[in-house]
């Protein structure tokens, strides 16, 4: 069995929409030398897309710790308890723990200096409350790891066919800045510039990075499908906000396809601190 094989065997999303999720991670964790033998705390592990490749990347002697600070019955139609548990019980389950209702700021939450040679937070930064949040989270990490490994979805699109997902991103963002929480993950869509902002504020200096092909990926359609429910179950804006939203989701309905839509482009980047 090879290394994709492997890992789609571990999780129990049906392989005709994992393939691709993995094969981009495959991507991800080769770009950043995770090694045999090396240990990984992994921040906003969700249902182990990522957790899984870590776990292959380290070998037997490695070790992968992931956090999440939602509900293992949270998720549908497989809940990410109920897919942690299928990956655990999988030949890579024996070097994963997955530690599920764990908000990584609680003071609770402690781990050795430098106890892990890498800390990961793979497309999860979106879904914090603000950029304040993350920060706070990178800040938090920088003692427990000697290096950053971040991968986050870029907000500057290439081509037109990726602005629907564009627009459904900063919709979802516009709805939580207005103080409506909605049901989706994404809170807080910024841009690259903030993130490497962020991380010389934190103490994190960037060492490398790439810009990765997302175009195999389905997440325009989720997103997009996720906005359209959002903005159709949200009630409590004040007019204009309602104004400002509905003539951005006009334009979202006018350009997204049923099916297929093209995601934006995504950055991976390693950072070290002194």
């Amino acid at each position: 069995m090879d290394r994709l094989d492997t890992i789609v065997a571990g999780m129990a999303t049906p392989p005709a929409v994992q393939l691709a999720q993995t094969r981009f991670r495959m991507d991800l964790v080769d770009g950043w030398a995770i090694g045999r033998g090396e240990s990984v705390l992994e921040i906003g592990c969700g249902q182990g897309d990522m957790t899984a490749v870590l776990a292959e990347a380290v070998g037997p002697t490695g070790r992968v710790v992931g956090l999440d600070v939602a509900s293992p019955d949270y998720g549908a139609p497989i809940t990410i308890g109920d897919s942690a548990a299928f990956l655990l019980a999988s030949p890579l389950g024996a070097r994963v723990e997955m530690r599920f209702e764990v908000d990584v700021l609680d003071d609770e939450v402690r781990f050795a200096a430098e106890e892990f040679d890498h800390v990961v937070l793979s497309h999860c930064a979106w879904y914090f409350d603000s950029v304040a949040q993350v920060e706070q989270v990178l800040r938090r990490v920088r003692p427990w790891a000697r290096r950053l490994c971040f991968a986050e979805w870029d907000l500057r699109p290439d081509t037109v066919d990726q602005v629907p997902h564009l627009l459904s991103v900063l919709v979802q963002g516009q709805i939580e800045a207005m103080g409506v929480r909605g049901d989706g993950n994404v809170r807080t869509p910024f841009s690259r510039e903030t993130l490497l902002r962020g991380l010389d504020r934190t103490g994190w200096t960037p060492t490398a990075e790439r810009r990765m092909d997302t175009s195999a990926l389905q997440d325009a359609d989720w997103e997009i499908g996720a906005c359209l429910h959002l903005v159709d179950s949200t009630t409590g804006l004040a007019d204009l906000a309602q104004d400002f939203v509905t003539s951005q989701v006009d334009v979202l309905r006018a350009t997204a396809r049923k099916k297929g839509n093209t995601p934006l482009p995504s950055y991976a980047l390693t950072a070290d601190h002194g």
